[in-house]
């Protein structure tokens, strides 16, 4: 399956500043053309390319004050090979994390998914979620948590992946985050979705409903949002001016699946 995909950020930098973004995709991902730059009026910045044990790809150096334009392109030639695990990744997966607290959501997921396992719970988190929180972008703040959102019952979609990890590492099911490209998304955006390991295999799970599961193409994986931000600085004030991402198929590649149905028969792996 090809797939193209682009972001645009243009950022105003108010100081020197240390900049880390993470918008390229993940190493596994094979890609027939790339592109990366970030351009402050005609000097190009060189940054260095740092890949993390996930397999993300982070771009960072030093910029100073003044407007930077980020621009990402990328055509994705096929499928990723699907995604391993270590026995240290799924205990990283399972303790509690900055916005997955799965040991303050322990009591109520037990009470709510007792008896459940396998592709039934997997299932019945995914389709909670989807039913108690309402896509509300502008709503929730970028520290609200899976507690808050199950509070407000309101999010976007890194809230809805947040809640679904921390359910499911409530009932001993590692669990992680994935930040996406996600052709055919609407509105379209960067995307996340929450990964379950399951008899040896990481699962995609959406409770949005917004994506087409198969087509969606990895960014970076992490414990929650904080492992997978497009962009962390330190040093300094960065204003965002303006973005924009976008990602499709060809026609004749285009996925028949639909956007995702919430409780889906067949787990899909992201690749």
């Amino acid at each position: 399956m090809y797939r193209s995909v682009t972001a645009e950020i243009d950022l105003d930098l108010a100081a020197s500043v240390d900049l880390v973004f993470q918008v390229a995709t993940a190493r596994d991902v094979p890609l027939a053309a790339e592109q990366l730059s970030f351009l402050q009026g005609d000097r190009p910045y060189r940054p260095e390319e740092l890949v993390d044990q996930s397999g993300n790809r982070l771009h960072r150096f030093r910029g100073e004050p003044g407007p930077l334009t980020v621009r990402y392109t990328a055509k994705v030639s096929g499928q990723a090979p699907p995604p391993s695990a270590t026995e240290l990744e799924t205990i990283a997966y399972l303790r509690p994390s900055r916005y997955c607290q799965s040991d303050e959501l322990f009591a109520q997921a037990r009470r709510r998914f007792r008896g459940l396992s396998g592709r039934e719970l997997l299932a019945a988190v995914t389709s909670f979620v989807s039913s108690s929180v309402t896509y509300s972008p502008g709503l929730s703040l970028g520290t609200d948590s899976a507690v808050t959102t199950l509070q407000t019952g309101q999010g976007v979609c890194r809230d809805y992946a947040h809640a679904v990890i921390a359910l499911l590492r409530a009932m001993d099911v590692p669990a992680r985050y994935a930040a996406c490209y996600a052709p055919g998304l609407l509105p379209m955006d960067f995307h996340a979705v929450a990964e379950a390991y399951l008899d040896g295999r990481w699962y995609v799970l959406d409770a949005t409903g917004l994506s087409h599961p198969t087509s969606l193409v990895r960014i970076a994986t992490g414990r929650d949002a904080a492992d997978c931000a497009f962009l962390s600085y330190h040093g300094g004030n960065v204003l965002l001016e303006r973005m924009r991402v976008d990602a499709w198929t060809p026609a004749a590649d285009a996925p028949q699946d639909g956007p995702s149905t919430v409780v889906s028969d067949a787990l899909v792996q992201l690749r």
